[in-house]
């Protein structure tokens, strides 16, 4: 992560699009790998701003005997930010992925319930909506399943699940940790390459240095699918900025950011001059859209 504060990259991110509500009471699933930590220490150096309350909260599977040693770094952290962890132990019997999730999300609903908290947060990022979009894909899928995971909904009766992290390269979770002096364990299953998802991470592994920026292409088209199937309003006011550029000049070299700095502003109400690509510019004046070209 660059420059000399790397945890505003970290607290930006948490702060977009009010995943993350002020006031609330939330449960961090932290099983002490380096983007749950990362995402405690984050939520817990913005809880005094935000009015957060936070339990941080540990589920062992039951299923490896190293499991010790990551309720242990999940302990120091609750140490090290003074936060109250709750730690859970499985029966052990699920093996495939399914049961293994459903019985840890069972967990957190009852650690969450207990601690009075509306909100679980998940330390989910980029690369992890990039295998889950593929996931979709691979087994034949609509738009719900290639808008991949969302940033949040409902889980249970009174619970939502949050992922603020969803547009965050995992590099970056690890430079965090890196930078603040943070410990944290590897989960030594995640290279067994007989688990679907470890194997489409695997191959993610080889296709990204031949197309940079791959995951966070995946999240936009992710994030754009799950917004046109929900016919939300930024959908409609994105549709209206390409509709206008693409009339008057056409869209190829139009970058999305471009596109998304004029649908911010249109959201807003505000107005200015947006650049879309060389020699062509949007203007947004009360609400009302022109294109202007220029050598």
């Amino acid at each position: 992560m660059r420059g000399a504060h790397p945890e505003r990259a970290l607290h930006d991110a948490i702060l977009r699009g009010g995943v993350v509500r002020a006031g609330e009471r939330i449960v961090v699933a932290c099983s002490g790998g380096p983007d749950s930590v990362a995402l405690a220490a984050a939520l817990a150096s913005l809880a005094p701003a935000l009015d957060l309350h936070l339990t941080l909260a540990y589920v062992n599977h039951g299923t490896r005997a190293s499991a010790w040693q990551d309720e242990c770094v999940v302990l120091r952290i609750g140490a090290t930010f003074g936060l109250p962890v709750r730690a859970v132990s499985l029966a052990g019997d699920a093996s495939d992925e399914a049961s293994l999730r459903d019985a840890r999300y069972a967990a957190l609903v009852a650690i969450a319930r207990d601690a009075g908290a509306g909100a679980i947060a998940t330390a989910h990022h980029a690369e992890d909506q990039s295998e889950t979009v593929l996931l979709a894909l691979f087994r034949g899928t609509g738009p719900a399943g290639l808008a991949g995971m969302p940033a949040r909904r409902p889980l249970a009766a009174g619970v939502d699940l949050i992922r603020p992290l969803l547009l965050q390269p995992a590099e970056e979770l690890r430079s965090y940790c890196h930078a603040e002096a943070l410990p944290y364990a590897i989960d030594p299953t995640n290279a067994d390459a007989e688990l679907r998802r470890n194997a489409v991470r695997q191959a993610l592994t080889g296709l990204r240095p031949l197309f940079p920026g791959l995951d966070g292409a995946i999240a936009r088209a992710a994030e754009l699918t799950a917004h046109e199937d929900a016919a939300s309003s930024r959908a409609g006011l994105r549709r209206q900025v390409r509709d206008a550029v693409e009339v008057d000049c056409g869209l190829k070299d139009v970058a999305f950011a471009h596109v998304e700095a004029a649908v911010l502003a249109l959201e807003r109400g505000g107005s200015g001059r947006f650049h879309m690509k060389d020699g062509v510019d949007l203007i947004i004046e009360a609400g009302r859209l022109r294109v202007e070209t220029h050598e």
